[in-house]
């Protein structure tokens, strides 16, 4: 199944899959401690060994087809800003597909998460990709939750120990979506 929004844009926003290049760009994200907190991913790791491990893991699921983390690139500056896509995920022994995302700092609050996820779940839905989408929020992550109910999801559980930190899963539905 193609999960890849690659070439597809926003108003704002140009998708195109991950490059080797982007490393040292994308790096910057893990200065931040909390968001491998979020990611759920070992803390004491240095930022160039989290990007190593977040970039090995995309190229793992580009080459077993469990799902596309986009480049997300800004039409105004060309730069790699973050990073959206589909992902094909386990939730209690169930396939779930995610709509998963991560901005770089500089881009928090300002939309583009929200514009990107949202182009990912009407891409989603309009493909007939699944019945339901997913968002797997850190509980602590206030900006994530913002963006899973902006675009249109609800919370649905709450799961004590999701690869080892506590997560809570928001969902939207094909016929919500419809609606």
């Amino acid at each position: 199944m193609n999960y890849s929004l690659e070439g597809q844009e926003t108003k704002r926003l140009t998708f195109r899959l991950l490059a080797e290049s982007d490393f040292e760009r994308w790096m910057t994200l893990f200065l931040d401690k909390s968001v491998a907190l979020y990611l759920g991913m070992d803390i004491t790791l240095s930022a160039k060994e989290l990007c190593r491990l977040w970039f090995d893991k995309i190229f793992y699921r580009y080459d077993n087809n469990l799902g596309v983390m986009n480049a997300l690139v800004d039409k105004r500056s060309n730069l790699l800003i973050g990073q959206c896509g589909l992902l094909v995920q386990s939730i209690e022994n169930e396939g779930r597909l995610e709509i998963g995302y991560s901005m770089l700092p500089d881009y928090w609050n300002r939309g583009f998460a929200t514009e990107a996820a949202q182009k990912c779940r009407d891409y989603a839905f309009e493909n007939s990709l699944c019945e339901s989408l997913i968002s797997i929020v850190h509980v602590d992550n206030v900006g994530s939750k913002k963006v899973a109910v902006n675009n249109g999801m609800k919370f649905e559980k709450h799961l004590k120990n999701y690869k080892g930190a506590p997560m809570n899963i928001f969902s939207i539905a094909k016929e919500e979506w419809n609606k």
